[in-house]
């Protein structure tokens, strides 16, 4: 089974949420479809950034790191390496 840490984007609030789950497409849609209170306002939400892990501990552990950091720079920076 996979796991992904994800970040996503929302132009209209200028936000980035950064999340985990199993799969990415349903999340996506899950907060475009304003499921969520903390993602509602934000729709629409597009999907800026990837990590596989083969645990969803690692996926959130990792969604943790990148929380921690509280800094838009090194999300900004994650994303402009992906590639």
């Amino acid at each position: 089974m996979a796991f992904y840490t994800c970040i996503h984007y929302s132009e209209t609030i200028d936000r980035y949420y950064v999340g985990s789950c199993e799969d990415i497409k349903d999340r996506l849609s899950r907060h475009n479809a304003k499921y969520s209170k903390s993602t509602k306002a934000g729709a629409p939400w597009e999907l800026k950034y990837t990590e596989f892990f083969e645990t969803r501990s690692d996926a959130v552990t990792r969604e943790l790191e990148i929380k921690n950091k509280k800094s838009r720079k090194y999300i900004e920076w994650l994303i402009s390496t992906a590639g």
